[in-house]
């Protein structure tokens, strides 16, 4: 059996992912892992236990310590709504050269949990780690969870960068409703959602069918990310409709790597755009997916369910009319496409 890391070897580089957080314990997960292992992993959640890995659980004040006093915390930052393509930005961005790309670790996760009087120093010590890379030039690009919005002012310190990744709520509904798997997981978190989006939006007529279902989802993504941006006004943040990404993705890749600050001529980013990546499904790479492909499932689906999408947008706007939030998430959906 291997010996836990070192103080040194933790602070060292991104070698030791802190992939997972148990406040209560005061304990902490950190997991091995190499450049090319989290270029090749989807999610750095226990899905990534699917293959043996090097773990060593570590009290959280021994990890915590052994970031220096002046540690980097200028890790770029990714936050999203869900089924809009995110993990696809976060693997393209993460092609190029001077960018570690860490998608979902699970400590994000489980920041979201702690009581709301503990979360800043731990949420200030998440991103120190996760700010880590392998070479000085090296920037972190951290992909998080979709219901990580909700603390997002926690986890970017004033002056750095995040990008809001979403689509507009007709192409998000259809989207949902073009995957059996997706509406599936609209009814696990029904429930979950409605809590979380209290105060924000009342949508009574939620449970009408799965069109309003995914509306639903949809308001609580888009209102935790505009009260996220509400309260990030010394944060530098761009949004970004995916679909209107996806329409010159070389474009829309160069974009977002000027925001980020990262190093990315024109060649680049349209090499990057029209290289492997943009024919599989970027959460399982075996899979085949693209572009064409995801624009014929959402007019397959946009047609099969047109009066029922009709509808869950009609209660959206109904919703709006006493929701400040939602009706500015449905303002910038307008004002973007």
């Amino acid at each position: 059996m291997s010996s836990a890391p070192t103080p040194p070897e933790i602070a060292a580089d991104a070698t030791w992912l802190t992939q997972a957080l148990d406040p209560a314990a005061g304990l902490i997960r950190l997991v091995r892992m190499e450049r090319e292992e989290y270029r090749a992993a989807s999610f750095l959640d226990d899905r990534i236990f699917g293959q043996p890995r090097e773990a060593h659980v570590l009290p959280l004040a021994a990890v915590t310590g052994a970031l220096p006093a002046h540690a980097r915390c200028d890790a770029r930052w990714i936050f999203h709504i869900g089924h809009v393509g995110s993990t696809l930005i976060a693997r393209l961005l993460g092609e190029l050269p001077g960018v570690l790309s860490v998608r979902e670790p699970r400590i994000l996760r489980d920041l979201t949990v702690v009581p709301a009087e503990q979360r800043p120093a731990l949420a200030s010590a998440a991103t120190a780690l996760l700010s880590r890379s392998f070479a000085p030039g090296e920037q972190a690009l951290v992909k998080a969870t979709s219901f990580v919005s909700e603390i997002a002012p926690e986890l970017v310190p004033a002056g750095e960068r995040a990008l809001f990744l979403f689509a507009e709520p007709r192409a998000y509904i259809a989207g949902i409703l073009a995957g059996e798997n997706s509406v599936k997981e609209l009814q696990m978190l029904a429930d979950s959602r409605t809590q979380r989006m209290a105060g924000r939006a009342s949508l009574p007529e939620a449970r009408r069918s799965a069109a309003h279902l995914a509306a639903a989802a949809w308001a609580c993504e888009m209102t935790a990310l505009e009260r996220s941006a509400a309260a990030m006004s010394d944060r530098q943040l761009q949004w970004g409709d995916f679909d209107a990404m996806l329409a010159d993705m070389p474009a829309a890749l160069q974009a977002s790597a000027g925001f980020f600050d990262f190093p990315a001529d024109e060649n680049r980013c349209r090499a990057i755009a029209s290289g492997p990546l943009m024919r599989r499904y970027s959460k399982a790479l075996e899979f085949d997916y693209s572009p064409d492909l995801r624009r014929e499932l959402l007019d397959d689906a946009t047609r099969r369910h047109a009066a029922a999408i009709a509808d869950a947008l009609a209660m959206l706007e109904r919703a709006a009319a006493d929701a400040p939030l939602l009706r500015s998430a449905l303002a910038r959906s307008n004002r973007e496409n």
